[in-house]
């Protein structure tokens, strides 16, 4: 590709990429799965449990994720009203600490295939697929907007433009996303993700709004 070519369509990446924040469509009505299952790669919870005595803190996330991120990869995407946080200073279980980047959504909509693989230090393995459709986030049935926080590092995004995916611009992505809230769909996400967090920050105890819908299947194997 020539560099006039190339300069092209990067620009058209970062055009994609600044779109207005639309709201997003409204949940499916449909029941959503049990999430218990899931807990270890969707935390929804309003403040982090307090940590026992001896316990390292939580720093730059409302809980300790393990030291091995969880490798997450989503075939067809859309992320709705991002903002962006470089160089997030979190806390791992085991003290130490690592600098990563805050994703915060509106709504993260998977369209099509998203998998989730993590093996703890212990040899414990987990699997979550999502081969069609599935969302974290939204606007709950009052009207108001859920939030997704993600915390990782992105290996590779492709944005469509004019039908050509580009490619490796997640730098671009984690720049302009820091200070411009952005919508844009996306393929091939490879990220190494340290926790995702989804709640309805609205909502009240009597309120039955689940803002996980992730249709799937989980698998998890022993050391």
């Amino acid at each position: 590709m020539s560099r006039a070519r190339r300069a092209a369509a990067v620009t058209g990446a970062f055009a994609a990429l600044v779109a207005t924040a639309l709201a997003p469509d409204q949940p499916a009505g449909a029941a959503a799965p049990p999430r218990a299952p899931a807990a270890a790669a969707v935390q929804a919870a309003r403040a982090a449990p307090a940590a026992l005595p001896g316990e390292p803190q939580p720093l730059g996330m409302p809980f300790l994720p393990t030291p091995t991120p969880m490798r997450v990869t989503i075939d067809s995407m859309l992320a709705v009203g991002l903002t962006v946080k470089n160089d997030v200073t979190i806390r791992l279980s085991d003290g130490t600490t690592r600098v990563t980047t805050q994703y915060t959504f509106t709504q993260l909509r998977i369209r099509r295939n998203m998998q989730v693989r993590h093996t703890a230090p212990d040899g414990t393995a987990i699997a979550i697929s999502v081969p069609d459709t599935g969302s974290l986030g939204g606007i709950d049935r009052a009207g108001q907007p859920e939030t997704t926080i993600m915390w990782g590092d992105i290996r590779q995004i492709c944005v469509p433009v004019l039908l050509i995916p580009i490619c490796g611009i997640q730098g671009l992505l984690n720049f302009f996303g820091s200070f411009i809230q952005l919508t844009a769909g996306a393929t091939n996400f490879d990220a190494d993700v340290y926790g995702i967090q989804t709640i309805d920050d609205h909502s009240d105890l009597s309120n039955t709004n689940n803002p996980v819908h992730l249709p799937g299947t989980i698998t998890v194997t022993g050391p």
